[in-house]
Formats: structure tokens, sequence, C-alpha cells
């Protein structure tokens, strides 16, 4: 897959927008309620698109701490609040239900998403314990929802847990797109905000093949350039926030200051 066919543009920049706790999240605010995450949500994704990025990823980052199998109310709340903001959208959007494909597959086809995000493969060991996702699950059920057209942008590693087993990222690599053919892989730090390492990026798109290659964590004004150099597009959450804080919400100033930067440098391309 071109990111161009998906995105229009060379090297896409998508932005996560990261939904405010939701009713069952230990942080979820009971005095704003729903209308505060919608006020919110909706204030962040005009930001952002007023800030110029190319892709809007809806995420329950604020979930903590997350669930292997999430609540029906997680994904339900998660569903009003990008079906209230769906007349607001102009970029292409995407979905991803931390640490749940299942959900995050059937949440998109549920709102007309393009694409998804998630640990599709893997054993890994964390705070969480043990988290195995089950790739066949996902798949056939993208075939069997007729779901064909979202595209799947798989983790090659996850941002906070470790990969159990001794397989070298090459082998993992290789195995992923030969058995479940990920329209674009996902290279992380150790967690939201942290930087991917370039080198390491550099080892996935060499093994890669055609298959899209996306920064997934850590690109800020200061490193974009470096990675975009490396790899075929980012996933940006953090370095739009005030401060670069992910706590915080998104500041306009700083999407456009980030996007200038990237265009900039788009245009070379040409």
């Amino acid at each position: 897959m071109a990111m161009e066919t998906l995105f229009g543009v060379k090297k896409p920049i998508v932005a996560l927008l990261h939904i405010r706790a939701l009713p069952g999240d230990p942080a979820y605010d009971e005095k704003g309620g729903l209308k505060y995450i919608v006020d919110t949500a909706a204030q962040e994704l005009e930001d952002l698109q007023n800030g110029g990025v190319d892709a809007i990823l809806f995420s329950n980052e604020y979930s903590y701490p997350f669930q292997k199998k999430v609540d029906y109310v997680t994904v339900s709340a998660m569903a009003f609040v990008v079906g209230r903001l769906y007349s607001q959208l102009r970029v292409p959007y995407g979905i991803n239900v931390v640490m749940n494909p299942l959900a995050t597959l059937d949440l998109a086809v549920a709102t007309g998403a393009s694409f998804i995000r998630s640990s599709f493969t893997g054993v890994y060991a964390g705070d969480s314990g043990l988290y195995e996702p089950d790739p066949a699950a996902v798949i056939r059920r993208k075939y069997h929802l007729n779901a064909q057209g979202i595209k799947i942008f798989c983790k090659v590693n996850p941002e906070a847990d470790s990969y159990l087993g001794s397989r070298s990222y090459k082998s993992i690599t290789g195995s992923l797109i030969h058995r479940c053919a990920p329209d674009a892989l996902c290279v992380s730090g150790t967690g939201a905000g942290t930087e991917t390492d370039s080198e390491f990026l550099k080892e996935i798109v060499s093994y890669a093949g055609d298959v899209p290659v996306i920064c997934n964590t850590g690109c800020n004004a200061g490193n974009i350039l470096e990675k975009l150099s490396c790899c075929d597009g980012a996933c940006v959450g953090s370095a739009f926030k005030k401060d670069g804080k992910t706590a915080n919400t998104v500041d306009l100033e700083r999407v456009r200051e980030f996007m200038s930067i990237v265009k900039a440098y788009r245009d070379t391309l040409n």
C-alpha cells in the first residue's frame, strides 16, 4: 500500500486524538461527563485539522490501566464520541482501542474508519501480565464484516511491554508480513512520547520490502526530519500537546510549527 493512496501525500503525519477518560475508567470526570469528553475532543480535532495534519487516529489513551479485554462501555463511549465528531472530520481517520485489536476493528467498521492500529501479533509481558493477541481472529473477522478496505497498521514492537521469545526482529517482521499481510508496520519507542530509535527504524525498513514503515512514537519538531528520512510516515501525539506533555490538550501553534517543517520537507521530495 502506497501511503499516498490512503492519505493523499508522501510521508503522512497521523495525529493521535487521545479521547479523555471514559465512563468506567478510573480517571473519568463524572462532573464533566460525556459533554466534557466530546467538547474537548471536538476542539482538539479542529486544532489538529487546522494545523494541517494528514489524518486522525482516535485512541483511548487515558483508559489507564488498559484492559486486556475492554469493557463494552469503553467501546460504546468511543463510538459515541467519534459519531458526534463525524461531521467535523475532513481527513482520513483511524481507530485504536488500546490492547484490543478485535474491538479496534469492530469500532472502525461501526464508525467508517479507514485504518486501524494495534499490536496484532506476538506475545508480550508487562504491567498487565501476559498479552497475547489473536491475529487470525482479527483478519478473519475483517473478511466476515466485508471490511477489506480498512487498512491494518501493525506494531512490530509494543510501546511499553517486552516481546517474549528469542526471535530476531528480522524473523518477526518477515513472518508478520508473510502471514498477516499488514498494510503498514509501526515501530515504537518505550512508551507514548518516547523517541523511536532511528537505527531501529532503518533496520525494520530493511526487512519490510514494499510494506510502509511508520515511526510510531516520540516524533517532535526537532527530530521529525530525521525520522521521515528513515521511514514512510509518523504517528504523532505528545508533540502536538501543550508543553509537549501527553496529559495536556492539543496546542494549535505547536501543530502548525510541526507541520510547516514537514510540508517544507515534502516539497523537496516532489
